[in-house]
């Protein structure tokens, strides 16, 4: 788990902070074990800092994108840096995230698993790829690794970065601890003010503000053949979409499609946030009595099905394109949110529960400028869908008013990269007087 996932009071023994002793060992371990499920078990040797692919010569950049949400937000920057004819390495801890990677980016940059947070492998992985500066994205501070790479003066800088209130709350409980982490980040690009404020009062500095990067982020791709078959086999149905749903609102989704199916005879698109759940999420659906079409298995969307089970990773371009209207979960039977800015750019209107504070300022811009609006429960999002599925004039205001939102968010690369400017134009410069060194990827 990440330090500010909640670890405020870890401390590594090693270096003479207190707190879990057992942490350098006992905390990757778990974390490891936890993800192997998620892993290429071919590459798992990454994990221990093992290298499978040649350092190219020349500068390189390390970023740590620990899912497919941070790895989708960087991916602008990754080409920014390419462009600057520096080298990326980028690390990530699932294989959903590496896909996403290879889909957008190919060969552009160079992809390994992230190592554990242990020094023995740590070191094993810095002393091979010798990156000139490390980059983390939003939350992802490790403490070995901080401490590791503070050592051998390689800069870490923490971008699009957020601080939750129970991290923060922990980090505050133990201010000495978070001094001696923070203080060592070289810089952070936070992703609001509050944020910002956060890191400061934690004491990172410098501390600046950029905006959420996602939403420079080019919007999800989908394969235009595919979406196009899907739309004729829905013809003019009408359609609403439940998307990055936690366990609870698979089943709120199914109580709102039956609800509304006699009035609307309409077609849930249910995008589960971890697809592995789909067997169980189909199996409770066929016992509720709808009728399940899979992507995984190729069905055919039939005027008979109730539901388009959406269990295939990188596709939500896909799914949001087949709707207007889109439920954004893990807001109302789980915590903290999930990303409302894709559905946003990609023309939905947004409905969201009210537990949404990992991306409380994307949902306070939306909801002021009239694209996204806040239910309580199952019975109040329902509501809400046969609204906007039965009145085009409101649904075209939200769509609208989130497409105007989105180009006024803009601007958070620019702001970063201008943050970075110190850091990479040495490494541009570097490149360009190494020119055999560019010229390899």
């Amino acid at each position: 788990m990440a330090l500010s996932d909640g670890l405020a009071s870890l401390a590594l023994t090693s270096y003479g902070w207190l707190g879990l002793a057992a942490y350098p060992l006992s905390r990757p371990l778990l974390a490891y074990r936890a993800a192997k499920g998620k892993e290429d078990r071919a590459r798992r040797s990454e994990r221990f800092g093992h290298a499978s692919l040649a350092r190219p010569a020349g500068p390189l950049v390390w970023i740590h994108a620990a899912s497919v949400g941070e790895t989708t937000a960087v991916v602008a920057l990754m080409r920014e840096l390419r462009r600057r004819d520096i080298h990326v390495l980028l690390t990530t801890g699932t294989v959903t995230s590496a896909e996403v990677a290879k889909n957008r980016l190919g060969d552009m940059v160079l992809h390994q698993y992230v190592p554990l947070d242990l020094l023995p492998c740590i070191r094993r992985f810095l002393d091979y790829w010798q990156p000139d500066v490390a980059i983390g994205v939003e939350s992802e501070i490790w403490p070995t690794t901080l401490a590791e790479l503070h050592r051998r003066h390689i800069p870490q800088i923490l971008v699009n970065a957020r601080m939750s209130d129970r991290s923060f709350d922990r980090w505050k409980r133990h201010p000495s601890i978070a001094e001696t982490l923070f203080g060592k980040l070289a810089l952070v690009i936070a992703q609001s003010d509050l944020d910002a404020e956060r890191f400061r009062d934690l004491a990172a500095w410098p501390v600046s503000v950029s905006g959420n990067i996602k939403v420079d982020s080019d919007a999800p791709p989908c394969d235009e053949q595919v979406l196009e078959r899907y739309r004729q086999q829905i013809g003019n149905r009408k359609t609403w979409a439940a998307i990055s749903t936690f366990e609870g609102e698979e089943k709120i989704a199914s109580m709102v499609h039956r609800a509304l199916k006699a009035h609307t005879g309409m077609l849930t698109v249910l995008v589960p946030r971890h697809p592995d759940r789909c067997d169980e999420i189909e199996a409770m659906l066929v016992e509720k009595g709808l009728v399940v079409a899979r992507r995984t298995r190729g069905d055919v969307i039939t005027p008979e099905t109730d539901v388009f089970l959406g269990d295939t990773i990188g596709e939500m371009g896909l799914y949001l394109r087949l709707t207007e209207v889109a439920f954004v979960g893990r807001s109302l039977s789980a915590e903290g949110g999930q990303n409302p800015l894709e559905p946003a750019m990609l023309g939905c209107a947004v409905l969201s529960g009210p537990q949404v504070s990992n991306f409380r300022e994307s949902y306070q811009r939306l909801v002021r400028k009239g694209s996204a609006r806040i239910v309580r429960d199952a019975e109040m999002l329902a509501k809400a869908v046969h609204f906007l599925l039965n009145n085009e004039v409101a649904r075209s205001k939200m769509i609208d008013a989130g497409l105007e939102s989105m180009q006024e968010m803009r601007g958070a690369l620019t702001a970063t990269l201008k943050g970075l400017e110190p850091y990479i134009s040495p490494l541009s410069v570097k490149a360009k007087l190494e020119p055999r060194a560019a010229g390899q990827s």
